[in-house]
């Protein structure tokens, strides 16, 4: 199998969810749909999913940590809360390129503490 072959989102099932933390100038981008199949994992409306869980138009809150609030805190994998209705861009990362957190040393640096601190918590 080639570099190219590879499918990249294989090493995100043991991953504590780097991708899971805004960074500065970073956004998760939802649109109708994503918010349309989370108001329906929850059995609520896409205004009241809208109320709830989103941010300005168009990215879910964060903690004050900057992590998703569908990001279970305490677990080292299988982290994301929503799984089965996150949203297009979660369920596409890394777009079959190799992981940026493993592979950029400034991103990791960034990440890692904020990663260990959650794991630290149970």
């Amino acid at each position: 199998m080639t570099e190219m072959e590879l499918d990249y989102r294989a090493y995100c099932n043991y991953c504590p969810g780097f991708c899971c933390y805004r960074l500065e100038g970073s956004t998760l981008y939802l649109d109708a749909v994503d918010i349309n199949r989370l108001a329906r994992h929850f059995n609520i409306s896409d205004g009241e999913a809208r109320r709830r869980f989103i941010e300005g138009r168009n990215t879910f809150k964060v903690r004050s940590d900057g992590s998703c609030i569908f990001l279970l805190k305490g677990k080292s994998y299988q982290r994301c809360g929503v799984h089965a209705a996150r949203p297009r861009q979660c369920r596409e990362f890394p777009y079959d390129q190799p992981c940026p957190y493993l592979h950029r040393q400034d991103l990791l640096a960034k990440i890692f503490p904020k990663v260990k601190a959650d794991l630290a918590v149970n």
